[in-house]
């Protein structure tokens, strides 16, 4: 009788080995990893590894500072880490310098909400101190923003990105608005914008949102009249006979329907 020890079913397969752990523990191993990035700094030594070489710019449309990411920010800032990173790795210099939106109704909107909580009104404030709010409420939520953008591994210029709101931008945008005048790039003219009734602002049209709604609608025929002027020789030129028995009809189609009783005509661009 043998006296060797039996092998387990997986000594007899050639199973491969790798170091990485079989659990993955994201909830520690994240963090972790993006500290080692930061302490390397990862986005600077990638840099200077393609110094030289021809560059990839891509400008950051920005969010809006005002509130935490959700699923369309995250979405678009992953996909600009895609196309960097991807040109990265084809031999480019690719900068990312992230910025952030920090103007608009998004922004007053949240802040007006924060004051109703503690039972204030925005006219109540002075335009000083309201947009004294609208900053500070910005600069909370670019904080936010930008911890939330890191944690998703996206590199970029985290450390310094632009802001509309600081007062370098400001100034090179009235800068080169100042350009555009002097090259006789802008006139004064007249044209209509959305209004917002409540925020007493001009909307630009990404701001404006439309209700959905059902109207009910209909086709209807009217006939043509045969002592109508000029019907006989509408049906020459369309029967090719003015005694042809078939009836001509023109179709109509309207969202009021209630309306058609009264109608007294119908007009046909000939």
């Amino acid at each position: 009788m043998s006296t060797e020890t039996p092998l387990e079913l997986k000594q007899t397969i050639n199973l491969p080995k790798t170091n990485f752990a079989q659990k993955a523990n994201l909830g520690q191993a994240e963090p972790a990893r993006l500290r080692r990035w930061a302490e390397i700094d990862l986005y600077n030594l990638i840099r200077e590894s393609r110094a030289g070489r021809e560059k990839f710019v891509l400008h950051d449309g920005p969010p809006y500072a005002n509130a935490d990411i959700h699923l369309g920010t995250a979405l678009n800032k992953i996909v600009k880490d895609f196309v960097v990173k991807s040109r990265t790795m084809m031999g480019y210099d690719a900068p990312y310098v992230p910025g952030y939106d920090c103007h608009g109704l998004p922004i007053e909107q949240h802040v007006e909400k924060a004051l109703d909580k503690k039972g204030k009104k925005r006219h109540e404030l002075s335009q000083v101190s309201f947009r004294r709010a609208c900053r500070e409420h910005a600069a909370d939520a670019l904080k936010r923003q930008t911890r939330d953008f890191q944690r998703l591994g996206v590199l970029g210029l985290w450390g310094d990105p632009y802001l509309t709101m600081s007062n370098q931008y400001e100034a090179e945008t009235a800068r080169l608005f100042g350009r555009f005048v002097e090259r006789g790039y802008v006139y004064k003219g007249a044209r209509p914008v959305y209004w917002c009734i409540h925020d007493q602002t001009a909307l630009a049209e990404a701001e404006v949102e439309y209700r959905e709604h059902t109207s009910p609608s209909v086709y209807v025929k009217f006939p043509l009249a045969d002592e109508a002027p000029g019907s006989r020789d509408f049906r020459r030129e369309v029967l090719g006979d003015e005694d042809d028995p078939r009836r001509i009809f023109f179709l109509i189609w309207t969202t009021t329907p209630w309306t058609l009783p009264a109608n007294l005509g119908i007009a046909v661009n000939p």
